[in-house]
């Protein structure tokens, strides 16, 4: 059977990694939304060379987008599309708000009008700085609507709003994940996260940046592992109308993390500390019983296989650039 899927977002980080997963199922084909804000093209090159793959450079936040994908029936539609990192979405605040409200509710219409299947993808940002630990589904989250990190977290909740009006009123099939810290070595070298610092910093012997004291936590999950989640968070019925944590449920402190990823890069970077950012989250972990429990989901790759995979990657890149 064939089928039509929308991805927003496609060439970004999580976006791309989707979109050739999706392709390997014959008979679907793929359409690839992206402003390029902070999507790279260099992501989706090999994708661009298929013929069930079409790539539409284009705002999703612009309403007209309802009208340029073509009459084709859509089936899917996986709304990926927003800045992740801080250091991207504070320098781009209004875009951020923008694009998971306007661009939320441009792709729920275009499920609605179509029949399609929706998977909004929010954020564990969405607990802000946690006063429960660790975070299910059901804590409704401690964010400082008045600070930098408000733009994301808290318009990630109003999409997250969106979609239960869309779900309860027009009873479109929309899904939430609440995706927490995803990485791999296709995650951009410059974006700003821990993940890419620390390996780029360790590669190029440079210090590693640890902000605070490193005591924070993270919880980080390899992209196959999350890419699978979503995948069948959208395959679910039961998944319908439903708020799930994507993330792995093994949590590391920030200090060990950079410990790690020099062992594992045999790097001589020393350790500097740095002043933690506003509304940095000291605790971060998801309960993923809700992702077992509907979806038979849970993480496969260790950090130290995925840091093994994302050191090899950017040290190859390092050499042919």
């Amino acid at each position: 059977m064939s089928k039509t899927i929308i991805i927003t977002g496609v060439a970004g980080f999580l976006g791309s990694h989707l979109a050739a997963a999706l392709l390997q199922t014959p008979g679907t084909s793929v359409i690839g939304l992206d402003n390029l804000s902070t999507g790279k093209l260099e992501n989706i090159q090999a994708l661009l060379q298929l013929p069930s793959f079409r790539f539409i450079p284009y705002d999703v936040a612009n309403p007209d987008v309802l009208h340029i994908c073509g009459t084709a029936p859509i089936h899917e539609i996986y709304h990926l599309a927003s800045p992740a990192s801080p250091k991207f979405y504070q320098a781009a605040p209004f875009d951020t708000i923008s694009v998971n409200i306007d661009g939320t509710k441009n792709m729920l219409e275009l499920a609605r009008r179509t029949g399609a299947k929706l998977l909004y993808t929010s954020t564990s940002e969405a607990y802000g700085d946690p006063e429960v630990h660790p975070q299910d589904e059901a804590y409704r989250g401690n964010v400082n609507t008045w600070g930098p990190r408000a733009c994301y977290d808290e318009a990630k909740r109003m999409g997250e709003v969106l979609c239960y009006l869309y779900f309860s009123a027009y009873h479109v099939p929309v899904k939430v994940a609440r995706i927490f810290n995803t990485y791999s070595a296709g995650l951009r070298n410059d974006d700003g996260r821990v993940i890419s610092n620390f390996v780029t910093q360790a590669l190029a012997g440079q210090d590693l940046t640890v902000y605070g004291d490193g005591t924070q936590t993270r919880s980080f999950c390899y992209v196959t592992d999350t890419v699978r989640g979503l995948m069948l968070m959208m395959e679910k019925e039961e998944a319908n109308g439903e708020m799930i944590n994507i993330g792995n449920p093994i949590e590391y402190r920030i200090l060990d993390v950079a410990h790690l990823v020099k062992q594992l890069a045999a790097s001589g970077s020393r350790i500097t500390y740095h002043p933690l950012p506003q509304d940095d989250p000291k605790v971060r972990r998801p309960v993923i019983e809700k992702a077992k429990r509907l979806l038979g989901w849970e993480p496969k790759v260790t950090l130290e296989q995925g840091l093994q995979h994302t050191i090899s990657s950017y040290r190859a890149k390092s050499i042919t650039s």
